[in-house]
């Protein structure tokens, strides 16, 4: 008998977060789904966001996979080309492509087609990551515009702090000033800025997070913005003892009882992808009730705190994150980001469709 761990995804959830962006906004929608849908499976998340506009990846090999099932959307490689050989799979299956250094310019000229090619002009517009610079956004446009093989040019940035205090005002100032003088598409807003800040919706949107039922906001829910989880991860309890106070529980007796305790075990390990940096007091719920792991996580296991469900026992069902406990409440506790827990799900960890 296989282990009793799984990964539920929700389609009808995907579906729903959907519409939540769709009432967000009249802009045209990009679902980023790179890192294989955040942890989700590229096509399954595509077939259930069959009314995106749209979809952002990563790879030249996931955008050749959606052509190759049939997906007519428009692609987009969100960090753009990387070599000659990308760019004639560009042309072959009608891959529009991000621009975003010198270098990817100079690679245009491996493009076999003419008057063909679609691009993303991104400017650095203060995150400091990707872009070229807003000065030099007259030259490359420039060179763009006079290329043999582009045909049309879609103008776009990233915020760096849509999700902050400090809002995207300036950014968007600056991008609005660099592209005035340009009658042509804008993208700029990420899920964070589609839901908090209509001004910068242009004509492309970019959802991730929010299409998986996180929330972008440290200080709000998912619940709150409407959103429901894609992804539950759920396994069982598999064994269930009682220690003593001053007993303590696994590698490292990192937790040590303060009282008599019934503790269980539930067959889920950072090999499976849960964060082996969550520390005792992460939630968890078992037969529906919210408890805390205790302990550090083991590779195939970890430890729970039964104390307050003293009907649970071997077989009885727990849920790491998902349906009934946000994502984004474990990788708070955990101190990371609910990215990186969906995007971090192991292949080993057999996948359902509900």
């Amino acid at each position: 008998m296989s282990r009793p761990i799984q990964a539920r995804i929700d389609l009808n959830a995907l579906e729903r977060n959907l519409h939540v962006a769709r009432r967000a906004t009249n802009a045209r929608i990009m679902a980023a789904i790179k890192a294989n849908a955040y942890g989700h499976g590229l096509l399954r998340v595509a077939e259930g966001l069959q009314q995106a506009d749209g979809f952002a990846v990563l790879d030249i090999s996931d955008a050749v996979r959606l052509r190759e099932a049939s997906f007519r959307q428009v692609i987009l490689l969100i960090e753009g080309v990387f070599t000659a050989d990308d760019m004639k799979l560009v042309a072959e299956y009608d891959i529009e492509t991000v621009l975003h250094s010198p270098h990817q310019l100079a690679l245009l000229d491996a493009y076999p087609r003419r008057g063909h090619l679609k691009v993303w002009l991104k400017v650095n517009t203060g995150m400091n990551r990707l872009g070229f610079a807003p000065q030099e956004v007259p030259a490359v446009m420039a060179q763009l515009k006079s290329h043999a093989a582009v045909r049309d040019i879609t103008l776009m940035t990233h915020f760096a702090s849509a999700d902050k205090a400090d809002g995207v005002a300036a950014q968007l100032a600056n991008f609005n000033s660099l592209a005035a003088p340009y009658n042509m598409p804008r993208s700029l807003a990420n899920s964070a800025a589609l839901l908090r800040y209509p001004a910068s919706h242009g004509d492309w949107v970019r959802p991730g997070i929010m299409l998986f039922g996180s929330s972008p906001f440290e200080e709000t829910s998912a619940q709150d913005l409407g959103l429901r989880p894609v992804m539950t991860l759920a396994s069982e309890i598999i064994s269930v003892s009682e220690i003593r106070a001053g007993e303590r529980v696994g590698y490292g007796g990192l937790f040590c009882a303060d009282r008599a305790m019934r503790i269980g075990v539930v067959a889920c390990g950072y090999a499976d992808g849960y964060p082996r940096h969550a520390t005792t007091g992460t939630p968890i719920l078992v037969n529906g009730q919210r408890t805390q792991t205790l302990g550090r996580v083991s590779m195939d296991m970890l430890s729970v705190d039964l104390s307050s469900i003293p009907e649970a026992k071997p077989g009885s069902k727990v849920v790491l994150w998902g349906d009934g406990l946000p994502v984004d409440d474990v990788a708070k506790a955990a101190g990371t980001i609910g990215y990186e827990l969906l995007c971090a799900l192991a292949a080993r960890v057999p996948v359902v469709e509900i």
